[in-house]
């Protein structure tokens, strides 16, 4: 089996390599795939060096499956030209999520959605990927109804430019160039993609329209706030969750720590919660601070921790890669 990165030298690129080494997928070439400035740097994989090519060549080169994750405009022109060629394309980007012909997968919740003439499957948002895992077995349980989340998202879900304007910020270097509008070190901005016209930004509207989508229920009432916060180790969410059936604490806590890739960390007395320090460079989504919502039925509070360059990107790609190997190639 011969597989492509493509955008192997961006940041996420990085973390699938690492995920690629740490995980048990078999393959016989691996293909690293940049941009035009890139081609001809080299990159070491499992102590081998290995050479940057650009995407014709990769094409040409025609690889079973290829992982992309260079941006919507490059998803956009190439997926389609490697898919031609029954290349399973696993998309980072959101080019192609909300396509009622592409799937949107999350392997844990729904991988038995793609079949094999699926050439083209879309990676999810970093925040949603950790939020419908976390939510999943109690929607199952209980019926979702309605969702608040405050998300407060890491700097590394903007890329290499925000997590230099941070520590440039945080050194007090002069004059940093400045990747947000405004400082993001000992700061907050509630401001996470592009403002559209109803007063919500694109970041809000993904965890709108992918948790629809994922958990396969458009009635799902749901409200999101994306707030960019001055941390390196992943996303957090501040989730209030309502359901059309009553539940005991206890027991969706335990419903929550059998699901695969879920992990409880809720113990206050201890002062153990979900915090991104703890969760950066793991794969589980961690959930803690489980309580009931005491002022409506049926609602819970939680908070979820996940590392979005791995679960919420790279890790998440890859187990969809290691389905499409062992399902269909």
């Amino acid at each position: 089996m011969k597989i492509a990165i493509i955008g192997a030298t961006g940041m996420v690129g990085a973390v699938m390599l690492q995920v690629l080494e740490e995980r048990k997928l078999q393959f016989n070439e691996l293909l690293l795939v940049a941009s035009e400035r890139s081609i001809g740097k080299e990159i070491y994989f499992k102590n081998e060096k290995n050479t940057i090519i650009g995407l014709q060549e990769a094409l040409e080169k025609n690889p079973d499956i290829a992982v992309f994750s260079a941006g919507s405009d490059t998803s956009l022109e190439w997926a389609p030209k490697f898919a031609k060629q029954n290349c399973y394309v696993i998309d980072n980007s959101s080019a192609w999520r909300m396509n009622d012909d592409i799937p949107l997968v999350v392997p844990e919740i729904n991988s038995n959605i793609i079949k094999k003439e699926n050439y083209i499957i879309a990676n999810p948002n970093c925040s949603t990927i950790q939020m419908v895992l976390a939510l999943t077995p109690l929607h199952r349980a209980y019926h979702l109804k309605r969702l608040v989340i405050s998300t407060y998202q890491s700097v590394t879900g903007s890329g290499v430019a925000a997590v230099k304007q941070m520590q440039d910020e945080r050194i007090c270097r002069p004059e940093p160039k400045m990747f947000y509008p405004h400082s993001i070190d000992m700061n907050l901005i509630p401001h996470g993609g592009d403002f559209l016209a109803n007063g919500y930004t694109t970041e809000e509207i993904k965890l709108v329209e992918e948790t629809h989508k994922i958990l396969n229920d458009n009635k799902i009432k749901i409200t999101a706030t994306v707030v960019r916060v001055p941390v390196k180790g992943g996303h957090s969410e501040s989730i209030n969750a309502e359901f059309y059936h009553d539940f005991k604490i206890s027991e969706a806590t335990e419903k929550m720590a059998k699901f695969p890739g879920i992990t409880i960390l809720d113990n206050v007395k201890e002062n153990i919660y979900p915090m991104p320090k703890y969760a950066e460079g793991k794969d589980d989504v961690f959930v803690g601070r489980i309580r009931k919502d005491y002022s409506q039925e049926n609602t819970l509070n939680m908070w979820v921790v996940s590392d979005n360059l791995r679960k919420g990107a790279a890790t998440n790609a890859i187990q969809i890669a290691e389905y499409l190997a062992y399902k269909f190639l």
